[in-house]
């Protein structure tokens, strides 16, 4: 349970990747104080856990209500969470998260940004949410499901505490060192997405034969 808890808390950062998050939340709270960002941070992180545990524990309804295989999903989701790593590698972490030019101006004059576009979609996306319901069904147990649970949870906080302090840490890292994560977030990504991919052909083979 423990390899599962350290396996799927890597994956879903990686999904996530809150650092690439950094520069896209300072432009979009750019005459936020200290306060103001902070208490956007807790309600994206807050949003962001309540998205994933509802595709996370519905997602295999919605699939069964639509008519879609998990061998589907998981080959449909492995071509995004591939997509996603291709664009972060690029270093357009935005671009891939669609958050356009667009978005990001309604953003500057929007009320409140928690939930979009920063909790949905920048953050909890198809490659994180399309994983999240394949977690579910190769893991039928009560107790993996917690677990998991746990680390949605945990991926929260972490989330909050990297916006909360993304005034500091772009200083600390600055542009090129958030990109060159951002970049190394991305292979990780597309690893990801090859793998899920490659386990979704191999399922269905193993059906149809």
């Amino acid at each position: 349970m423990l390899e599962l808890f350290f396996a799927v808390l890597a994956s879903l950062f990686s999904l996530v990747n809150p650092m690439g998050a950094v520069p896209v939340f300072l432009a979009m709270t750019p005459h936020h104080s200290k306060a103001e960002r902070t208490h956007t941070a807790l309600h994206t992180s807050i949003y962001f856990v309540l998205i994933l545990l509802a595709f996370y524990f519905a997602g295999s309804l919605i699939l069964s209500f639509f008519g879609i295989s998990l061998n589907a999903m998981r080959i449909a989701g492995g071509l995004v969470i591939l997509s996603s790593g291709y664009s972060l590698l690029n270093g357009k972490f935005a671009e891939g998260r669609a958050i356009s030019k667009k978005v990001k101006e309604e953003a500057l004059v929007k009320h409140d940004i928690s939930f979009s576009p920063l909790a949905m979609p920048m953050l909890s996306g198809p490659g994180s949410i399309s994983y999240l319901i394949g977690v579910f069904a190769e893991n039928p147990g009560w107790q993996a499901r917690l677990i998991v649970t746990g680390v949605v949870i945990l991926t929260g906080l972490i989330v909050y505490l990297i916006l909360a302090s993304a005034p500091y840490l772009y200083k600390l890292l600055g542009e090129a060192g958030l990109k060159a994560l951002t970049r190394i977030m991305g292979f990780l990504v597309m690893a990801i997405g090859i793998q899920y991919i490659i386990v979704g052909i191999v399922d269905l083979v193993k059906v149809l034969a």
